[in-house]
């Protein structure tokens, strides 16, 4: 799995899809862009890869497309239209794309130019991700860990809420 960080200027959510499916298609790596606002960590994603793949093989998965059930898994979530908030929107976005699979060398060279690179893991949005994955003060002094630890195991219950 690679991921590119950065700053994405987006103008045509839908065009940005096209590209990241030809990429995909040429490539037969998977491509997700997600908001790094929403991502805690690196860990966030590899766990949302892995449940992702997992579900796949046992035939449980929810989306046809492996991007998407990747989504779903790093959203915690089961209804697509409800993960698609973590995606990217028009305009300014700070983003991780997450390229995993087959030929990640040749999709990272045909994706890296979108973005403008730079650090955005570490650096979430800790209201938007405390709204966003619905976890509250007293949930957060009920636990040893802190907010990642709850989002990284949002991720992880996901199966189980199935």
């Amino acid at each position: 799995m690679r991921l590119i960080e950065g700053t994405i200027e987006v103008e045509d959510v839908d065009a940005l899809l096209s590209t990241f499916a030809a990429v995909s298609a040429d490539t037969g790596a998977t491509v997700q862009a997600v908001d790094a606002d929403y991502v805690v960590d690196r860990e966030h994603l590899t766990r949302a890869v892995e449940l992702a793949d997992r579900a796949i093989e046992r035939g449980e998965n929810v989306a046809r497309n492996r991007a998407v059930e990747i989504l779903l898994y790093a959203a915690g979530r089961r209804q697509i239209d409800d993960a698609l908030e973590m995606g990217l929107t028009a305009g300014a976005n700070r983003a991780v794309i997450l390229i995993d699979g087959a030929d990640e060398a040749a999709a990272v060279e045909r994706i890296e130019d979108l973005i403008d690179p730079g650090p955005t893991l570490g650096t979430y949005d800790r209201e938007a991700v405390r709204a966003f994955f619905d976890v509250t003060d007293a949930e957060l002094r009920a636990v040893e860990g802190d907010l990642a630890d709850l989002v990284r195991e949002r991720v992880a219950l996901l199966p189980v809420e199935k």
